[in-house]
């Protein structure tokens, strides 16, 4: 399929390409318990939403001056308020130090240029699984919009080293959505601080043992589907003076932490075979966040619920929502198998079955937190077509007192996913 390309010179080396992603969801829920739907109690769900559309125009207007913006909305479904209102997601521009030369790239601009991890700055359109870890975000929409962050960075690749270095300055957590009620901290488990001001550090270093990876664009791939043969060590980071606070007498004493985020990782895409054009990818990595003691976040994605806590269940924690950021230690692995081209034959094209887990242990909970999404992707022309089934399984917490005690049984989701990349 051709491009959407605009040619701004004969060699067409410089250029404004558009590019637009649509990430549809059919999706059946169970519920965590106390769960409600529109103030019914709900044991399960189903929904259709559109867990994202963007657009991204970009190009290469010199030599050296490249821009980028991305536009688009995330997450709508039957709970959402209507009329699907987007938002500007990205909006950068770069300069190429030296002509012809990946060394040394200035930016800046409201960006998801990040530290910490590769899936810090998920290129969308290649992922392995129907969605991203988000956990890798660990300020997501909070202190930052969407993973986006004002921004001024610099990257480049020198040799087999991959590097970028990022200096933020993040959105104070009273303009998220929703805002945290304004006041002292209360606790003695740490929030998001809402007084003062810091800047955000973060790097992401990576040595590429064999092919180096693309350097058009900042997003990165969890997977090339075979096309090229990368194995790499990450290694990364992203720190804040500051950024939570709690109190161990009501409010009377305020004690400030710092953000203290990172990981090292090794990821592995190759073909096996390129006759048939079979593939493997593999990735496994080590994160420890550090929020300060007692730090714990529920997320649910696209929430099919949209009750209140309960008394035994803690905050955010209806629908499909688990604790998916805390102080701690988490594990992340995937694992997918691209089979061989046209298995379905030429007009129905191939699958890639993927497996995909997220171990964690935070200071809150009792027990490890495993979540764990078994699936394939059917690849009807490339990523360009493309259908996933995917199950989620994922624990259930109850509290007791401060702290959280994991109960039983855990909770499943069945998503369909249909993506169209042009």
């Amino acid at each position: 399929m051709d491009e959407l390309r605009l040619k701004l010179n004969d060699d067409g080396t410089h250029y404004v390409k558009l590019v637009l992603l649509g990430q549809l969801w059919f999706r059946f829920n169970q519920n965590n318990p106390s769960s409600t739907v529109l103030k019914q109690p709900a044991n399960e769900t189903f929904d259709i939403g559109i867990r994202r559309l963007r657009f991204q125009l970009f190009g290469q207007l010199t030599d050296h001056a490249f821009f980028y913006l991305h536009f688009g909305q995330d997450n709508f479904n039957f709970l959402s308020q209507r009329k699907f209102t987007s938002f500007i997601q990205d909006v950068l521009a770069e300069f190429k130090v030296k002509k012809g030369s990946e060394d040394l790239i200035l930016g800046g601009g409201l960006t998801i240029a990040n530290g910490l991890s590769r899936f810090t700055q998920p290129q969308l359109v290649n992922i392995l699984s129907t969605d991203i870890p988000v956990f890798t975000l660990p300020t997501f929409d909070l202190t930052d919009q969407a993973g986006r962050k004002l921004s001024f960075f610099a990257r480049g690749q020198i040799g087999h080293l991959d590097y970028r270095a990022i200096l933020s300055d993040p959105f104070p957590v009273t303009t998220s959505s929703p805002a945290p009620p304004v006041g002292n901290p209360t606790s003695a488990n740490a929030s998001f601080a809402q007084q003062g001001h810091s800047l955000q550090y973060s790097g992401l270093f990576i040595w590429n043992f064999f092919e180096r990876e693309p350097h058009v664009i900042l997003f990165m791939p969890g997977t090339y589907y075979g096309k090229k043969k990368v194995l790499n060590l990450e290694a990364g980071f992203i720190y804040q003076k500051n950024a939570t606070w709690s109190s161990p007498d009501s409010g009377r004493t305020i004690n400030y932490h710092p953000l203290n985020c990172w990981s090292v990782a090794v990821f592995y895409d190759a073909p096996l075979n390129k006759q048939k054009g079979t593939a493997l990818n593999a990735y496994i990595g080590y994160f420890n966040y550090d929020y300060g003691h007692g730090y714990l976040r529920y997320i649910g994605v696209m929430n099919p619920a949209d009750g209140l806590a309960s008394a035994k269940y803690p905050a955010g924690s209806q629908g499909n929502a688990f604790p998916m950021f805390g102080t701690g230690n988490i594990m992340y692995a995937q694992f997918g198998y691209l089979c061989k081209k046209n298995l379905l034959g030429n007009q129905l094209g191939t699958l890639m079955p993927y497996a995909t887990a997220q171990a964690a242990k935070y200071d809150r909970l009792d027990k490890k937190m495993l979540l764990y999404n078994l699936g394939i992707n059917w690849f009807l022309k490339s990523n360009t077509s493309k259908i996933s089934f995917d199950y989620q399984n994922r624990p259930v917490y109850y509290l007791q007192g401060n702290d959280l005690f994991r109960a039983s049984p855990r909770k499943g989701q069945f998503v369909m996913q249909y993506q169209f990349f042009f």
